[in-house]
């Protein structure tokens, strides 16, 4: 055996034993790694909400995604550079991403519950109570589409738990779901529910539409074809405030649609027989399920003062041309309070008085600042510090100022005093909010076995 052949056969039992020895260690590895990438993605998966997602590497500074967000505070600047302070808020019209110069700004989507001021939810949109369902943009999602895909694919899981459980109807007064909210994503529920036949009843505290009949004139709406329970597929790239109201209004007449408006849902409590019962401000409701397809909007904090319950105090300014010679009284120092003021103080012929009980303005955008003291100068609005109003008349609104009580004619007044958020409601309920403590436990276990898998 020449030199040469021995040096090769020796070289090969020590290197097989080596490959083998690694490869088995690559094979290792590998399982370790999609082990823990299954077990990470098994409590990653669920709804899916929106926000900006920042690249600090590209961004200059120049505050023109928190000049544009009309949600006020998604955004913010922080040592020169943007960042996210109120993510949940996000609607996801993305027009921080549009304006950026340098494009280092660009809409994500990321589970919810990872956010502590969010309700936990499953993949099925079920809270951490069972048979209690979130649905529409109080799980993360704004969007209309995404709101009726939830509502249809909600009661669909109802409806299958039903079924397994053999359809269970033996109380008469015990109904299979009832949907808090009419919205896009309760009237999808509702009409999911109707094809279903499922025994159920829709509750809204306001009218049929939800945050959708609040919105401007020909606002647009929807994009992109969306797909409503019965009715079918709407292929309308751009579909109008009207014409989706329109659609309401055609869903309302069916006499199998049993939504009661007018009616707020108070409490939510399950009994030791896994019953709901939902108390309501007119009576209340026994049900299997209970699908919460509520807004973010909230409940407006009202003043408290007499002469409040009169038709022309209103809580929400929608289109301020449809105010002109009149005197208005605009009451709140926040953002909304200012932009109502300044939006209704330029239409011909308003005199608008802005009642703050402070003495100044604070915690506001600076350009609201910089906009409302150029109104002032120029005489759009009268701000008044240090006040409030005591006594609403029907041609006139008593203020107190500085312990003095002035009349000043008014023809409508606008409160912007804040609100409870639906969020306090769902705390009430006994709901968890961000991630339950062991799935986020697992979830850290899975990305640092993951970690170590990688290294080895």
């Amino acid at each position: 055996m020449s030199e040469n052949l021995l040096t090769i056969l020796i070289a090969a039992l020590v290197l097989v034993p080596a490959v083998a020895l690694y490869l088995r260690g690559l094979k290792t590895r590998d399982a370790r790694a999609r082990a823990a990438a299954e077990k990470g993605k098994l409590y990653s998966e669920g709804p899916k909400a929106q926000h900006p997602k920042i690249d600090t590497t590209y961004c200059i500074g120049c505050q023109s995604c928190t000049a544009v967000c009309p949600e006020g505070d998604v955004l913010a600047m922080l040592g020169g550079k943007a960042v996210i302070v109120s993510g949940y808020k996000c609607i996801g019209h993305g027009l921080c991403a549009d304006v950026c110069p340098v494009g280092a700004i660009t809409l994500v989507m990321a589970n919810p519950s990872m956010e502590a001021n969010m309700p936990y939810l499953t993949p099925e949109y079920e809270t951490s109570i069972e048979n209690i369902f979130i649905i529409g943009e109080l799980g993360g999602l704004a969007l209309i589409k995404n709101a009726v895909n939830q509502g249809r694919d909600c009661i669909d899981t109802i409806t299958a738990r039903m079924t397994a459980r053999g359809g269970q109807r033996a109380d008469d007064d015990v109904i299979d779901v009832v949907i808090v909210g009419a919205g896009p994503a309760g009237i999808s529920a509702s009409l999911r529910a109707i094809q279903n036949r499922l025994s159920y009843v829709t509750l809204e505290r306001d009218e049929i539409g939800g945050t959708v009949a609040k919105y401007p004139r020909q606002k647009l709406v929807m994009t992109s074809p969306v797909e409503f329970p019965i009715y079918g597929k709407f292929n309308k790239l751009e579909l109008t405030k009207e014409a989706l109201i329109e659609f309401w209004q055609t869903v309302m007449r069916r006499v199998d649609f049993k939504v009661r408006t007018g009616e707020s849902v108070e409490d939510v409590r399950r009994g030791d027989d896994g019953v709901f019962t939902v108390a309501t401000s007119k009576g209340q409701h026994r049900a299997r399920a209970v699908v919460l397809a509520l807004g973010r909007a909230g409940i407006p904090r009202k003043l408290g003062v007499k002469g409040e319950e009169l038709p022309k105090v209103m809580y929400r300014l929608l289109e301020a041309d449809h105010y002109i010679k009149k005197n208005i009284l605009v009451v709140g120092g926040g953002d909304s309070a200012i932009e109502a003021a300044m939006g209704l103080g330029h239409q011909p012929g308003n005199s608008v008085t802005l009642s703050y009980r402070k003495e100044a303005f604070s915690r506001i955008k600076e350009r609201n600042a910089q906009r409302i003291e150029d109104c002032i100068r120029k005489g759009k609005v009268n701000v008044v510090f240090n006040s409030l109003p005591a006594e609403i008349h029907q041609d006139a609104v008593l203020l107190e100022v500085a312990g003095e009580v002035r009349e000043i004619p008014n023809d409508y007044v606008f409160v912007f005093a804040g609100g409870s958020p639906p969020t306090d409601f769902l705390k009430k309920l006994g709901l968890q909010f961000g991630v339950k403590d062991v799935t986020l436990e697992a979830s850290l276990e899975a990305q640092q076995e993951a970690k170590a898998a990688k290294r080895q």
